[in-house]
């Protein structure tokens, strides 16, 4: 047994009926703790006053754990190739495949933690990333295995390719695999890892990578697997106007009634990007509840276009945010990415006229609109009803930041919006299931200097 107090901070709560506005935000706030669970929220004065461990967080906002929908661990060691620098995204897997298939599994562990522990800086506690293609004896498992000595949560996606340029697709067939393989080792994933257990900290998603890489008999095949075993499905889709394009002249069919054809669309699946879509076809994502990982800086970085997250929202489609690949944004900051999702939401609006409109039911995307995205809105896209938001029953799971900071001068009248507004920074304390990741903005599960020595390294001799 083991407990936590949380006490004097600005308490953040995202319940279930804040709907990401002031109604429950709590001055003075705390949390109590017990195995990696809360057990109160509220007032400071109201929590009992004695723990294991007592943290004084006066001068802090405290915000339910992130919850990152979309990454790609291992791309954090090809950040800002010069050769894919100002590509497509298209162009841009044809120039890193070949360097991605130099990678084994040593680079996967090193690569995962380096992205992991990104993520635990900018306030992420749940993260789940697409790994599809498995060079040189590598696994999922070894993602995982990092992961476990991080602290933070993983949906761990078995991607797979099993489309090469052989057969019409766009990877190299040196970087695709066979559908019994692939299949069989997503079988042997689900069984040997994943939890559906409240507070779980691996959970296993199916993830054949894209239309443009996979066949449909294994998008099907997966689609059944996943529902035999009761795990979620999640792939690239409506990235880029080439995505349209390929899939009407293949298959007949834009993205999404390719995704209606081979069985993928459901509560149970999420898809990336999903930014060139119709209005009936958002229609369809609400009728079926169907998730979207929204990733701004991701699809500014290869010129993919701005989704349709407004309009996503008022068909009720569940939203998160993903950072992506860190080799199309080059970073893995989550708190970043609710900045952007909030500041590219607005220059959609100026685009198609905001400043001209008379509806006063019009309105932009505010502060805490984002941050749902970043917390309740991942924790939906996921499937997870135990993550993203700080309340009684769900776990431990929340960051801090010392708002008495030059970055927030003159901001503190609203620290929440602040955090947003101003200029993203790291965070003081990440806590995942009662345990310290970051505490005083240092790492407390890896040392973060050998960690970069042993990820540049890894990097450079890819591309050497």
């Amino acid at each position: 047994m083991s407990t936590l107090l949380v006490k004097n901070a600005y308490i953040v709560t995202m319940d279930d009926h804040s709907l990401g506005d002031r109604s429950r935000e709590i001055p003075e706030g705390g949390l109590f703790v017990r195995d990696g669970f809360i057990e109160q929220v509220g007032p400071t004065r109201d929590l009992p006053q004695s723990a294991d461990e007592v943290l004084d967080l006066k001068g802090h906002v405290v915000l339910p754990g992130l919850v990152n929908t979309h990454h790609h661990f291992y791309q954090t060691l090809t950040r800002a190739v010069p050769a894919a620098q100002d590509a497509n995204l298209f162009n841009w897997l044809k120039t890193l495949y070949p360097i991605w298939a130099r990678m084994n599994a040593d680079d996967i562990f090193i690569s995962t933690q380096t992205a992991l522990a990104e993520l635990a800086l900018s306030g992420c506690t749940t993260a789940s990333d697409h790994l599809y293609l498995f060079p040189n004896g590598s696994k999922l498992d070894d993602e995982i295995a990092a992961a476990q000595v991080i602290g933070l949560r993983i949906q761990a996606s078995r991607g797979s390719m099993s489309l090469g340029e052989s057969k019409g697709g766009l990877p190299p067939d040196s970087v695709v695999d066979s559908e019994d393989s692939i299949l069989k080792d997503s079988q042997r994933l689900i069984q040997k890892y994943h939890d559906p257990k409240p507070g779980a900290f691996v959970q296993i998603v199916l993830a054949p990578c894209s239309p443009f890489s996979v066949t449909g008999e294994l998008m099907k095949q997966s689609a059944k697997l996943a529902r035999e075993y009761g795990v979620h499905l999640h792939t690239h889709l409506a990235e880029t106007e080439d995505e349209e394009q390929f899939c009407l002249q293949k298959f007949g069919h834009r993205p999404v009634g390719y995704m209606q054809e081979v069985d993928w669309i459901g509560a149970d699946v999420w898809f990336a990007h999903a930014v060139w879509v119709s209005g009936e076809e958002i229609k369809t994502f609400a009728e079926h509840h169907c998730g979207v990982a929204h990733c701004p800086s991701s699809n500014m970085r290869l010129a993919s276009g701005i989704a349709p997250i407004k309009e996503y929202r008022a068909a009720g489609v569940n939203v998160g945010l993903g950072v992506d690949g860190s080799a199309s944004n080059d970073g893995s900051h989550l708190l970043a990415e609710v900045r952007q999702a909030m500041l590219l939401s607005r220059v959609k609006e100026g685009i198609t006229g905001y400043s001209l409109s008379n509806d006063p039911n019009r309105k932009l995307m505010t502060a805490r609109e984002a941050l749902w995205l970043g917390t309740r809105g991942g924790a939906a896209v996921v499937g997870r009803t135990d993550i993203g938001s700080l309340e009684k029953g769900k776990c431990a799971d929340f960051f801090s930041v010392n708002m008495n900071k030059l970055d927030f001068a003159g901001a503190l009248h609203d620290p929440v919006s602040a955090l947003v507004f101003c200029q993203p920074v790291k965070t003081d304390y990440t806590v995942v299931g009662g345990k310290f990741v970051v505490k005083e903005g240092q790492l407390v599960t890896v040392e973060e200097y050998k960690l970069v020595e042993q990820h540049n390294r890894a990097a450079k001799r890819l591309l050497s």
